[in-house]
C-alpha cells in the first residue's frame, strides 16, 4: 500500500510502495541514464546536484545500468552514495555490452557474466550490495533460468538484496520467477506505449511482481517540449521510429490530448502523465513506480505534483483514446523489447 502524499517538495512528498519480493521503494524513483550524455551533453555537477535534490525530496529509488555512459553514470551515482547510503534504494542492470550513443554489440545473459558483470557495478558504485539487480535485457541463446540462477547466487552471496527483469515477455517473467522471487519488471510504458498491457502487466499482477516503467514521459516527448527536428547528432532518440519527422509531426496529437487535461487540473503534462501510469496501476491491480529521468532539479519536484493529481473517469478516457493514435514502434528492432517477441 502506498503512503498518502503531502505537500510536494518535501522528503515525505513521495512517500513509499513496495514493490515484489518485500522491496519498499519511493513511489516516484529516478531514471539515471538522461544524466550521461544520450540525450545531449551533461554538467557533471549539476548531475550531482540534481541526484543530491532527488534524495532530498524524497525520491529514494535510483535506477541506473553499467552501460550508460559506458559505467560513467554507476560512477557519478557512487558520488552520491558515499555520504547517503542509507537513504537511497539502488538499482543497476547488466546483459547489454555497448552504450546507448555508440550502439549495442552483444546481449550476454551466461552464469559467467553475470558473475563478472556484478562485481565491476559494486567497483564503480563503491557499495558492497545492489538493492535490485537487474537483467537489462534477455540474452535469447541462453536459457532463463540460468541467467536468474546466476542472479540468485549473488542474493546468496550478498551482494544483490532483490532481483529485476527488464523487457521480458510474460512466459519469461514466469520461467524467472520459477527459480528465484522477482521483485519487478522494468519496460517501457506510457500514454504512448502500451504494449506491456496485454501480456507482460497482468503476468506481473497475478505474481506479485511490481512493474517499474522507464521512459514514463515518451522520452520527454510527452511534455510537448521536445522539438524532434532539433535532436543533436548523439541523441538516442535520433534512432527511434517514432521520432522521425513524420511519425513524430502525427503523434503530437497525443501530446495536445495530454496538455489539455494538464490545463484542466492546472497541472503539467508531464504531471498527467505520470498521474496517468499510477491510475493505471490502480487499475490494473499491481505497484507501479515510474522513473523519470532528468538534469534539472526543478523537475523532480514538478514530477512529485503528479502524486497529488486525481484523474477523473473523463481525464482518463481521452488520455486512453490518445494511446490509439500513436505512429511508429518504440524500438528500431521490435525483438529488442516484450513486444517484439510476445
Amino acid at each position: 500500500m502506498a503512503n498518502a502524499p503531502t505537500e510536494p517538495g518535501t522528503p515525505e512528498a513521495a512517500g513509499t510502495v513496495q514493490l515484489g519480493d518485500g522491496l519498499t521503494v519511493s513511489r516516484l524513483g529516478f531514471g539515471g541514464m538522461a544524466l550521461t550524455p544520450v540525450y545531449g551533453e551533461v554538467d557533471p555537477a549539476e548531475a550531482l546536484q540534481t541526484l543530491h535534490h532527488a534524495v532530498d525530496a524524497g525520491v529514494s529509488f535510483i535506477d541506473t545500468a553499467d552501460i550508460y555512459g559506458g559505467g560513467s553514470n554507476e560512477e557519478l551515482i557512487s558520488q552520491l552514495l558515499k555520504d547517503r547510503r542509507g537513504e537511497v534504494q539502488l538499482a543497476t542492470k547488466f546483459a547489454l555490452v555497448g552504450t546507448p550513443t555508440d550502439g549495442y554489440t552483444d546481449i550476454r545473459g551466461d552464469a559467467a557474466y553475470v558473475h563478472q558483470a556484478v562485481e565491476r557495478s559494486l567497483q564503480r558504485l563503491g557499495t558492497d550490495a545492489i538493492d535490485l539487480y537487474y537483467m537489462h535485457r534477455r540474452d535469447v541463446r541462453v536459457p532463463i533460468e540460468e541467467t536468474v540462477g546466476a542472479m540468485a547466487e549473488l542474493v546468496q552471496q550478498g551482494k544483490v538484496k532483490h532481483l529485476g527483469l527488464s523487457e521480458v515477455t510474460a512466459q519469461e517473467l514466469q520461467d524467472a520467477a520459477a527459480v528465484h522471487p522477482i521483485a519487478a519488471v522494468q519496460s517501457e510504458w506510457s500514454i504512448w506505449s502500451r504494449d506491456v498491457e496485454r501480456h507482460v502487466v497482468p503476468a506481473a499482477a497475478a505474481l506479485g511482481v511490481g512493474f517499474v516503467p522507464y521512459s514514463p514521459l515518451g522520452r520527454g516527448f510527452l511534455t510537448g517540449t521536445v522539438d524532434t527536428a532539433s535532436l543533436g547528432e548523439k541523441d538516442f532518440r535520433r534512432n527511434i521510429p517514432r521520432f522521425a519527422p513524420d511519425a513524430a509531426s502525427a503523434n503530437q496529437a497525443v501530446v495536445d490530448a495530454v496538455r489539455a487535461v494538464a490545463d484542466q487540473l492546472a497541472a503539467t503534462p508531464a504531471q498527467v502523465a505520470l498521474a496517468w501510469l499510477l491510475a493505471q496501476g490502480k487499475r490494473l491491480g499491481l505497484p507501479v513506480v515510474p522513473i523519470p529521468g532528468t538534469r534539472k532539479a526543478a523537475r523532480i519536484d514538478e514530477n512529485l505534483g503528479a502524486l497529488a493529481l486525481d484523474l477523473t473517469p473523463a481525464h482518463l478516457e481521452a488520455l486512453d483514446a490518445a494511446s490509439d493514435a500513436v505512429v511508429g514502434s518504440r524500438s528500431a528492432d521490435p525483438a529488442w523489447v516484450s513486444e517484439g517477441r510476445e
